[in-house]
């Protein structure tokens, strides 16, 4: 096994963690250090905070973002496919068309449960 090939790979990722933790080596000993009330309140938007932070969100936003990552896997596993469609032929058109159904059921499943509604 030749892992002389990987050098480049070790090379620019020892770099780039050298010069990012140089920076922030180098921020932390030469910025100002001048704490007041102001920079240690904590910040929400620009005015007073209100409310407690630990407030219970609706789990609409989560079946959302679920959602959205769903269909995200969806085109990350279509542009592969996509490209390699010449060399696999017939079967893999097949199991694209395949998992294409069950992802439409799956849509078709959610919509019809009312999971895309804001009412």
């Amino acid at each position: 096994m030749n892992l002389a090939a990987y050098f480049p790979v070790l090379l620019f990722l020892l770099v780039g963690l050298g010069f990012g933790g140089g920076l922030i080596s180098l921020g932390k000993l030469l910025g100002p250090k001048k704490p007041d009330i102001n920079k240690n309140s904590p910040y929400e938007c620009g005015f007073e905070t209100f409310g407690d932070a630990r407030m219970k969100f609706d789990v609409r936003y989560y079946l959302v973002a679920i959602l959205f990552i769903i269909f995200d896997l969806e085109t990350a596993f279509m542009f592969p496919w996509a490209v390699a469609l010449r060399d696999i032929g017939w079967p893999g058109f097949i199991a694209m068309m395949i998992f294409l159904l069950e992802f439409m059921l799956g849509f078709a499943y959610v919509w019809r449960r009312g999971g895309l509604s804001w009412e």
